[in-house]
């Protein structure tokens, strides 16, 4: 399953929540036309929509449940139960927030249960310190996903230094976090990253667009 994804391209199609892009059969349809494009994986957020892409294509899917908690910080796929749902809908990998924040359940039992279900664990890490414990644990992959999420301001560039970080822990690395362009991830594949997992730019029409709406509003700004 690694070595599908090892020196591609993974597109998460999660668009933006409650908007208009948010159904099922429309994040099927964007994974087709990820895969169509040249991806050769697919990350996904939620049961239904796991359920729906899996029904479409046979390409790894690394899936993940997000959750708003009112006693931890920890969002992705927090829950054992969580782990079950996914590995029932179809999921190949699962991806468990790997960072030391207070949580619901610790790290271990999530990745011994993604290996009881025979399925691979991915830790979404923010510090290489994460990212050995997870490796200690049991996780076979492991990503920058949460690197900028954990508090304070969101960096505007991906997180490069983690990315070699992890790559001296070892396992099989995923640079997530930040991917906008082209450029981006081809560095990140010279740094030790497997795989580039990238979302917004690809599937979140919402906020491409304020990316654009911003630049030109700074131009208007400097015109005047």
């Amino acid at each position: 399953m690694l070595d599908r994804l090892r020196g591609k391209l993974v597109v998460s199609c999660q668009p933006v929540p409650d908007g208009p892009m948010d159904r099922p059969e429309i994040v099927a349809a964007f994974a087709l036309a990820a895969l169509a494009g040249g991806a050769a994986g697919l990350r996904i957020e939620g049961v239904a929509n796991v359920v729906a892409v899996r029904a479409a294509t046979d390409a790894p899917i690394i899936g993940i449940i997000k959750r708003d908690l009112d006693d931890s910080p920890v969002r992705i796929t927090p829950y054992l139960e969580d782990v079950d749902a996914l590995a029932d809908a179809g999921a190949d990998i699962i991806a468990v927030d790997a960072t030391l924040r207070p949580r619901p359940v610790a790290v271990q039992p999530l990745i011994e249960r993604i290996a009881a279900r025979g399925l691979i664990a991915m830790a979404d890490c923010a510090t290489a310190e994460e990212g050995q414990a997870a490796h200690d644990a049991g996780a076979s992959v492991l990503g920058s996903t949460m690197s900028g999420y954990t508090g304070g301001d969101v960096p505007a560039e991906p997180d490069y230094e983690l990315v070699a970080a992890l790559g001296r822990v070892g396992g099989f690395v995923v640079a997530e976090g930040r991917y906008h362009r082209p450029e981006q991830a081809a560095r990140a594949r010279t740094l030790g990253a497997d795989t580039v997992v990238v979302g917004s730019a690809i599937t979140r029409t919402e906020h491409v667009t304020s990316w654009f709406v911003q630049a030109l509003a700074e131009g208007n700004r400097k015109d005047g």
